[in-house]
């Protein structure tokens, strides 16, 4: 299935290494990330996972989870932390969902329904299994980003991604571009200008549909 933004992901059956899990049961009442790769023991994921291990005590500050995956086993995925270790100086703390069977890649549409893993395979043949889904507590997703196979992701983008996902739920604001934690915020259309103000208090109206005010503790 393709997941759309606000779709509940489905409760899937999680192999990693470190043990077999049900993803809702993992997310439980946290934020969660699930990031994807093409393959273990390759340059560009080497450096995005020794990112993500480095950025430990920011996701236990956002109260979120992270979880890698990749189409390779539950024994290459323990081998590989050892050198995402070594490269990131970070203790790589996180599960990484060894996805054999194509169940996760194809269910959440990483990969196509026909795909399949040939013998002696290179990272090109899975090209397409490096994703970011962000999913909130009510285990809805709020946020994909899908990278080609030349792009590294930036995890401070993501993080940041994460701050204006959190700092908007449920709150009738919105991010403009370049936002971070601190900046000013958009007030959303849903609210009138007296409504804004009895929510906010002070607003700045630059345009009839552009208001912001200070970001809401």
């Amino acid at each position: 299935m393709a997941l759309r933004i606000n779709d509940t992901v489905p409760n899937l059956d999680l192999v990693t290494d470190q043990g077999s899990f049900k993803l809702h049961d993992f997310i439980g009442d946290s934020w969660a990330i699930l990031f994807s790769h093409p393959k273990d023991f390759t340059p560009v994921c080497t450096t995005e996972f020794g990112a993500v291990a480095q950025l430990a005590d920011e996701w236990t500050k956002r109260n979120t989870k992270v979880i890698g995956l990749s189409v390779d086993g539950v024994d290459e995925h323990k081998e590989w932390k050892s050198d995402i270790e070594s490269y990131a100086n970070a203790k790589a703390q996180f599960p990484i969902i060894a996805d054999e069977s194509l169940e996760v890649s194809k269910a959440l549409d990483m990969l196509p329904a026909e795909a399949y893993l040939p013998d002696g395979r290179t990272a090109a043949d899975s090209a397409s299994v490096r994703v970011v889904f962000i999913f909130s507590p009510d285990k809805k997703l709020q946020l994909s980003m899908t990278y080609p196979m030349s792009v590294g992701r930036n995890f401070a983008e993501v993080l940041r991604a994460l701050d204006a996902l959190q700092a908007s739920y449920g709150v009738p604001i919105a991010m403009p571009a370049n936002w971070i934690p601190g900046d000013d915020v958009i007030v959303a259309l849903s609210l009138d200008n007296e409504q804004a103000k009895a929510t906010f208090g002070e607003i700045d109206i630059k345009l009839p549909y552009l208001r912001t005010t200070k970001q809401p503790n």
